[in-house]
């Protein structure tokens, strides 16, 4: 794959960095505006903190809002999917012995926050078993589905999953949800930037996401949208002075979450520029990125000798979690670090260990293969 991005990001040369997944990486103009928000503040704190904030976070949002499909209003934002999601989770109203009902894919901090939750509110968190290799996706919906019962309230699905990198078909369970009035909370710490995404027709009740990921924001930029009907009895973790502050934001639901405290909210204000690189630079590239990734798991299948964990690779985007051998060496992540200063993650999953790779605009062709002959002389 050709390369002609890879200058405009920060990332050390020395490093053939295919875990981009985790937490992303911020290009140099991305940066440069990051650092122009930051001394914006510091030349004039109070005015800056008071008003011009309120402002830009207003045309943030509406960049935001027109990239993912939904009105600015419906938008706050958060350093990360999992405050995002917590936030969400202390404000629900449910009954002991209600049940949320989620897949055995979820990411682990938050399966941690929904079962703390969980039994001091006496609600029986669920996992329904997402077996693999997956197949279709009318199957998948049908055997997460068989999960529901009359206690189910709410539904916490990942549309593309952390440790598998599957993405999950949540329109069409969101459809089924609205019918028997169970909420959807969708988390998509992964999607924004890796495929596209128009959350009024994905019609969910709550959707975060992470700009700091595939999108190239800068560290500590998500988002949460939550819909209108549903902004009356959401309410923040961390109350300030909500509308009895600074903010002009035209809702209480903004005013509540906009403001929570002193804090850096540069991150927040290079969405713009964030969109602008990404369509510029990134988004007309997704494609090649895709095609390396499937052409990277076919190989790892190969070397392994351990068969894909779908069925189609239309499963997957710009990640592969691809199933390690039983040989294989215990210390292989850090052996591939310490030998090859390859950076890539190596995890336990439901009893298999997995090896994940990721890849956007800077990796190239070379990289990959160099990542292969890594492993060829480690298996």
């Amino acid at each position: 794959m050709k390369n002609d991005v890879k200058n405009q990001f920060l990332l050390d040369p020395d490093v053939t960095f295919l875990n981009h997944g985790s937490f992303g990486a911020c290009p140099k103009p991305v940066f440069e505006d990051y650092q122009h928000w930051q001394k914006k503040l510091e030349q004039q704190p109070v005015l800056f903190s008071t008003e011009t904030v309120y402002e830009q976070l207003r045309q943030s949002r509406t960049a935001l809002g027109d990239f993912v499909g939904c009105h600015e209003q419906d938008l706050v934002f958060f350093q990360n999917p999992t405050t995002a999601v917590s936030n969400i989770i202390f404000s629900l109203e449910l009954k002991p012995g209600d049940e949320i009902l989620m897949s055995n894919h979820e990411y682990g901090a938050l399966v941690r926050a929904w079962s703390k939750w969980g039994r001091r509110q006496q609600v029986k968190i669920v996992q329904q078993e997402v077996k693999l290799p997956v197949t279709t996706r009318e199957n998948f919906t049908d055997n997460f589905w068989a999960g529901v019962t009359q206690r189910t309230k709410v539904i916490f699905l990942s549309q593309i999953t952390s440790a598998t990198a599957l993405e999950f078909p949540v329109q069409s369970l969101c459809e089924l949800a609205r019918e028997k009035g169970i909420l959807t909370i969708i988390d998509g710490a992964h999607v924004p930037g890796q495929m596209d995404l128009n959350l009024n027709e994905l019609d969910c009740d709550f959707y975060t996401g992470a700009c700091h990921k595939w999108l190239c924001a800068p560290k500590g930029t998500s988002f949460l949208y939550v819909k209108k009907e549903h902004q009356p009895w959401v309410r923040p973790l961390i109350y300030s002075w909500g509308k009895d502050g600074d903010d002009p934001g035209p809702s209480e639901f903004l005013q509540d979450f906009q403001w929570q405290g002193t804090r850096d909210m540069a991150a927040f204000l290079t969405l713009p520029k964030v969109i602008q690189f990404f369509q510029e630079h990134i988004e007309g590239k997704r494609l090649s990125c895709k095609k390396l990734i499937r052409k990277t798991s076919a190989e790892l299948a190969r070397l392994f000798n351990t068969p894909p964990i779908y069925a189609s690779a239309d499963w997957i985007h710009q990640m592969v979690s691809h199933p390690l051998p039983v040989n294989a060496p215990e210390d292989i992540k850090e052996r591939l670090w310490s030998a090859y200063k390859i950076e890539i993650p190596v995890f336990q999953w439901c009893g298999q260990r997995y090896i994940r790779v990721s890849c956007n605009v800077y990796n190239t062709d070379q990289q990959v293969e160099y990542f292969l002959n890594a492993l060829r002389s480690l298996i």
